[in-house]
């Protein structure tokens, strides 16, 4: 994504749609063959969410499932799952409950993967073999009431005392909380007057004296997570226990968050399956005037567009597992743009599930209510998608804005820029005479291929146009950092299903993809339609009036009018 930024489509890192090997999909049926058989003795989920707690029974279930160890390497007693399996797994677990799913991924794709990619082999050692088995439980502490989002607003401090640190502060929304037996926990360790950046650092803090913890939260879905703040009060720390370097925090956080968000993107595309087959269920036995409403023109577009929406999500999660299978050492942006577009197909999937149930939707005899308020929590998680967009967006143009930067410099001083200027020139004159290719997808998808290169140069040249017209004001322009944003969401999403027809027409022939064509066919021209709006508003558009409406709205403390 990030060279598709730039207008150059990096072909090679999309085909041949990943594969996961004999190997890996043997192990991948030896783990979904159990957790079905324990899906098939019973997972209460209205009895979890009425109780608002996994039961102990349950828990050792997991347990004994494996579940706590997926990641974890074989030579630490664990199942030693790759990137694209762990999805696979983490998939099945969420369409089976999202509260057994949450509680899984808070251990294993955020604290668990801490320890594992940034520990010393002595905390590694000790740690790994007892998270596992689920012997202790992990807890991952990031967020504060005063930071979300935001992580340089971390007020929770460590302090070098002899050998030690000693934190102290509060965390928020700490999933597994009350009973985690170890956080990885981030904490300021540079001083108060050192700036509004702090540097921060990873901990591994066991559970001890100077921890306390709040009640646990009650919240919209997924209620059977324990979710609790956690307060460390003078916790001494040794030095050991830090992850990664010292004020390297931000960076521990941020690729534990990139490989998490693939975990919630894979879980999205297990609950959306599961909804979908709820919905194919309903529309075969309600009737209505004399007909099941299968039958209906409007009921049939809601579940073709639910099937090409999943269909992209699927394909763009494990094209982006891929990667990092493959070794891939930057799939931040791609891993952005899963978590965004599968919490939104998720809702939107969730929201038409429980319209095609009709009442029976609105009543919490039947699952649909709750899948409904679980599937709001992705938005949120892992950061919202509003700082998400803002993320994809800005990660995105610090390839063109450094470029651009580099040009003006070198235009300054033409002799030494005289390469710059002719690769600059070069490159210009290329997008002037013709788009880049796409050239390994299968001929049977020219019309997706075409708009695909099209929308690519359109995503070039816009990003050039705004980075000129804002220069280094494009950080506070959040609306043209939506518009950026989205384009680059559904060309990602455009070349994974491309990509993975390509390769089904590859391997079974034209008639026997004939599923994933017509998916691809949908999908595409649904994501063109969206492609054209977005494009034509870096343009034209009505940002400055919105804006003012919400300051006024603001200073008028809600909405202003009234008909009397």
């Amino acid at each position: 994504m990030k060279s598709l930024f730039g207008g150059v489509i990096a072909e090679s890192l999309v085909f041949p749609y990943p594969e996961q090997s004999r190997f890996e999909t043997d192990q991948v049926h030896a783990v979904l063959d159990a957790l079905r058989k324990f899906s098939a003795k019973g997972v209460d989920s209205a009895r979890i969410d009425k109780e608002e707690a996994i039961g102990p029974e349950t828990m050792s279930a997991l347990k004994e499932l494996g579940a706590f160890g997926w990641l974890v390497p074989k030579e630490h007693g664990g199942g030693g799952l790759g990137p694209s399996p762990y999805a696979r797994v983490m998939q099945e677990l969420t369409a089976i409950d999202g509260s057994l799913a949450l509680t899984i991924a808070a251990h294993e794709s955020l604290a668990v993967t801490a320890i594992l990619q940034f520990a010393s082999d002595e905390l590694k050692a000790h740690w790994l073999p007892r998270l596992a088995t689920g012997e202790s439980v992990a807890a991952f502490a990031l967020a504060e009431v005063g930071a979300g989002s935001d992580a340089g607003a971390i007020q929770t401090r460590a302090d070098l005392e002899g050998d030690d640190y000693v934190i102290t502060g509060e965390k928020a929304w700490v999933t597994n909380g009350a009973f985690a037996d170890v956080f990885v926990v981030f904490a300021r360790t540079s001083p108060k007057d050192e700036g509004a950046k702090p540097r921060l650092t990873a901990f591994v803090v066991p559970r001890g004296q100077g921890f306390s913890t709040g009640p646990n939260e009650s919240t919209m879905g997924v209620r059977g997570t324990n979710t609790t703040s956690v307060t460390f009060d003078r916790v001494k720390v040794p030095r050991s226990h830090v992850l990664g370097e010292v004020g390297r925090g931000f960076k521990v956080a941020m690729e534990v968050l990139t490989q998490a968000r693939l975990s919630l993107a894979s879980g999205c595309v297990g609950s959306s399956k599961r909804l979908l087959k709820m919905c194919i269920d309903r529309v075969g036995e309600r009737k209505a005037f004399g007909r099941c409403i299968a039958e209906f023109g409007l009921v049939r577009d809601k579940i073709a567009r639910m099937t090409a929406s999943v269909f992209a999500l699927e394909s763009m999660t494990y094209l982006t597992t891929g990667l990092a299978t493959a070794g891939q050492s930057d799939f931040t942006i791609e891993s952005a743009i899963c978590k965004v577009f599968g919490s939104e197909t998720l809702w939107k999937v969730a929201n038409e599930a429980a319209q095609i149930a009709g009442s029976l939707g609105y009543t919490r005899s039947y699952p649909y209510e709750r899948l409904l308020r679980d599937a709001r929590v992705p938005m949120v998680f892992e950061g919202t998608n509003e700082i998400l967009r803002c993320f994809i967006a800005l990660s995105g143009m610090q390839s063109p804005g450094r470029e651009l930067e580099e040009v003006s410099r070198a235009m300054r001083e033409p002799i030494k820029g005289f390469g710059l200027l002719s690769d600059f020139a070069i490159r210009k004159a290329r997008s002037a005479l013709g788009r880049e290719r796409m050239s390994k997808a299968h001929q049977v998808l020219s019309r997706e291929t075409v708009i695909f290169e099209e929308y690519t140069s359109h995503l070039a040249k816009s990003v050039d146009k705004v980075l000129r017209r804002h220069g280094k004001n494009i950080a506070e322009m959040q609306y043209t950092q939506k518009r950026v944003a989205n384009v680059a969401i559904d060309l990602y999403a455009i070349a994974s299903v491309i990509a993975r027809t390509t390769r089904a027409i590859e391997r079974r022939g034209e008639e026997g993809a004939r599923r994933e064509i017509d998916l691809t066919s949908v999908f595409v021209a649904a994501a063109k339609k969206r492609l054209a709006e977005e494009i034509a508003a870096f343009d034209e558009n009505d940002d400055e009036l919105r804006k003012a409406i919400a300051q006024k709205t603001c200073a008028d403390g809600g909405y202003p009018l009234d008909v009397l």
